[in-house]
């Protein structure tokens, strides 16, 4: 069974969010062990840069430690691809790794470091959404790619 953890910076502090994500989280139980993996989130009094920079350690940190896994990170600048594509990637990826992290930074973004040592760099949209909304989105959309990998009545 694949593994597939969510690395982020920072908590959700709404329900609402929480009991989605827990609600993907029971759903994908029978498909992947999966997981997520909250970080503290720096605070940027001290400067913007010097938080990137001690997040983005935080997450090479977790991601350094499982060294079999492929990491995604979500970003602004990545590749957009459908739902079809993306359960298709998955499937690809399952074939040789074990596990998979996709990586969401903070809310002042992440470093050019993470972005080069990623495996893949993926876009969700133009739009600008909440750091803690984008986990239960998330969360849905990798509940949609296994759907569709297993013929499970959820994707239209």
């Amino acid at each position: 069974m694949v593994k597939i953890n969510i690395v982020c910076i920072g908590k959700v502090k709404d329900k609402y969010i929480r009991d989605g994500i827990e609600e993907f989280s029971k759903r994908l139980s029978r498909y992947a062990n999966f997981s997520i993996v909250e970080l503290s989130e720096e605070d940027d009094n001290k400067g913007i840069e010097s938080a990137i920079s001690k997040e983005t350690e935080r997450i090479i940190n977790v991601i350094n430690k499982k060294s079999q896994s492929y990491n995604i990170l979500l970003d602004l600048k990545g590749k957009q691809k459908s739902s079809e594509e993306m359960a298709e990637l998955l499937e690809k990826i399952t074939i040789q790794k074990s596990e998979i992290n996709f990586i969401i930074g903070g809310s002042n973004g992440v470093g050019d470091e993470l972005r080069r040592i990623v495996d893949f760099r993926l876009n969700f949209s133009l739009f600008t959404f909440p750091h803690q909304l984008m986990r239960l989105i998330l969360a849905e959309q990798i509940y949609r790619w296994i759907s569709i990998n297993n013929n499970i009545k959820y994707h239209k």
